[in-house]
């Protein structure tokens, strides 16, 4: 606000420009029911998908998003514009993106994590943010949540954070609130949770 009302504004540095999504190549780590949903609004930007996941998709599913399956994480790192993970935390998942994934990214890559922190090195992140090895990281999850106030990911001018709103929307919160209570009434009556998380 203080630049756009400033007399002495005269022009904004080209380093403000934003990132084309439109035919840039977006990278989805973890192609469940969440993944598949990002997939389905990438597609509406004409981008190209590659996606991993512990189960490969069916071609009907692959077809209808554009999404190409990357038996390995590493191709799908080395080839991605931007890097989405939506992945459960879970032992295996635990620093699943550590300082040699970090390296294979591309330098002009961005990497965005909306699933869990614990699911990225952050002291390797820290590390390849302030050294430019990728363009910039966009989090929504941290850990911990939220970061000590000196925390350098709080400072570094390539990082984009929320603080786990991603989701915050009027309608967003109502339909969680409805779901809540079909999975109490359930529980209650003795019948199938609906939402029921099983262990792995």
């Amino acid at each position: 606000q203080e630049i756009a009302t400033s007399p002495d504004t005269k022009s904004y540095p080209l380093n403000w420009y934003g990132v084309e999504v439109t035919e840039a190549t977006l990278g989805i780590i973890g192609m469940g029911r969440i993944g598949y949903k990002v997939a389905q609004r990438a597609k509406g930007f004409d981008m190209k998908i590659l996606y991993h996941n512990r189960n490969r998709r069916t071609e009907e599913e692959e077809r209808l998003v554009g999404a190409c399956y990357c038996a390995k994480i590493d191709d799908l790192l080395q080839e991605s514009d931007f890097v989405m993970l939506v992945v459960n935390l879970t032992p295996q998942t635990y620093k699943l993106i550590g300082e040699r994934e970090l390296n294979l990214m591309k330098p002009n890559a961005t990497l965005i994590n909306i699933s869990r922190g614990g699911i990225v090195d952050q002291d390797a992140l820290v590390k390849v943010l302030q050294n430019g090895v990728i363009r910039g990281a966009a989090l929504d999850v941290t850990d911990p949540e939220p970061l000590p106030r000196d925390h350098p990911l709080l400072h570094l001018p390539n990082v984009i954070l929320t603080p786990h709103i991603g989701t915050a929307t009027d309608k967003a919160n109502t339909k969680m609130l409805k779901k809540m209570i079909e999975n109490a009434l359930a529980a209650v009556d003795g019948l199938p949770v609906p939402d029921e998380v099983l262990p792995p």
